[in-house]
C-alpha cells in the first residue's frame, strides 16, 4: 500500500505500527487493510486463534522526523515497559497529557 514499515512490534493485547502513510493512502484505509489481512492469516494458524479479533477502533499519532529512534526504541521495549504499567492506563495517560479529549466507554471493546 506504499506505506513502508519502520518498526512493528507490541505486546499481549496490543501492537505498535511505526510507518511512513503514503499520500495515496487514506489512514483508516491502511488500518482496515491491515485489520482484515492479519485476521485472516492468524487465523490460518492454528485452533488457538480461530476467534481471534480486532477491536473496532484504533489509534493513530504523527510523529516528527526527530522522533521516530525513540519510538522504535518505545516499541522494541514493550515487554518491559508494560511490567510497570498497563497499556490502558498509559494510554489514558497519554491522551491526558497531550489534552486530548475522550470518552472511556468507546476506547475499548
Amino acid at each position: 500500500m506504499e506505506c513502508p514499515p519502520v518498526k512493528i512490534g507490541g505486546y499481549r493485547n496490543h501492537v505498535h505500527i511505526l510507518c511512513i502513510l503514503s499520500q495515496k493512502v487514506l489512514l483508516m484505509t491502511l488500518v482496515e487493510k491491515l485489520k482484515s489481512g492479519s485476521s485472516q492469516w492468524i487465523k490460518t494458524q492454528g485452533a488457538k486463534y480461530q476467534y481471534f479479533y480486532w477491536q473496532s477502533g484504533y489509534a493513530a499519532f504523527s510523529v516528527s522526523p526527530g522522533s521516530v529512534q525513540d519510538v522504535k526504541n518505545y516499541i522494541d521495549l514493550q515487554k518491559d515497559h508494560h511490567k510497570k504499567i498497563s497499556f490502558q492506563d498509559e494510554f489514558i495517560e497519554f491522551l491526558k497529557q497531550n489534552y486530548m479529549e475522550y470518552d472511556e466507554r468507546y476506547i475499548w471493546d
